[in-house]
């Protein structure tokens, strides 16, 4: 409410703006504590304390701890969903989730795996990092699922558009944890992506002859 003598209230889209903003401050500060001290070690209330906020604030915005650290999850998990939606016509699914993935690579692109040595470190010495990295593979490939049944026309029960999103997305998964394996031994980006790239076109190439017309736009 607007009394006499208030500021009127923020435009929605400055508070959103500042909502957001507050969100990436507090995921920062504890990304910096996570790698400095490891996961387990870091507490909320640390966070908080580091980042000047309420311990309320840090669990308000992150209703997990383990978000604080995987806070682009969400960009993640509908990665391979929205490029096969955004196929041009005429491009099947795998030459559009295979030509994304050289581009991503070629971009060191954090959703392809390029997180820096520090982060990735981070997350392979944390049991409960790597096990939620998992359920994120697992859910991005049942949002793959659900994209390759509504190209083909089928029900997202039939068999045929899990199986090819379980198929591409093993390889995908396959191409992370490269990613992350040469990171961890202090290859630089440019070089990780260099392999990786030659990589992707020997698994991609396996499943040439299975889905390589398999949902076609």
């Amino acid at each position: 409410m607007v009394t006499e003598g208030s500021a009127p209230a923020a435009p929605v889209g400055l508070r959103e703006s500042k909502k957001q903003e507050t969100r990436q401050l507090i995921s920062d500060h504890a990304t910096r504590l996570f790698i400095a001290q490891g996961f387990e070690r870091t507490t909320i209330s640390e966070i908080a304390e580091v980042a000047r906020v309420a311990k309320k604030t840090v669990t308000n915005y992150f209703a997990r701890k383990e978000d604080l650290a995987l806070d682009h999850q969400d960009a993640f998990v509908g990665s391979l969903a929205g490029i096969v939606r955004a196929r041009p016509s005429g491009e099947s699914a795998l030459t559009a989730l295979r030509g994304a993935f050289v581009a991503a690579a070629a971009e060191a692109s954090p959703v392809a795996g390029f997180a820096g040595e520090g982060f990735s470190r981070m997350i392979a010495e944390s049991p409960t990092l790597t096990a939620r990295l998992r359920e994120l593979h697992d859910l991005r490939e049942a949002a793959l699922a659900e994209a390759l049944a509504e190209a083909t026309g089928v029900s997202s029960e039939d068999i045929a558009p899990r199986a090819a999103a379980a198929l591409l997305g093993a390889v995908h998964r396959t191409l992370f944890q490269r990613i992350q394996e040469l990171t961890l031994a202090g290859e630089k980006d440019s070089r990780t992506a260099e392999v990786v790239t030659a990589e992707a076109e020997v698994a991609f190439g396996l499943l040439e002859a299975s889905l390589g017309g398999y949902a076609t736009a």
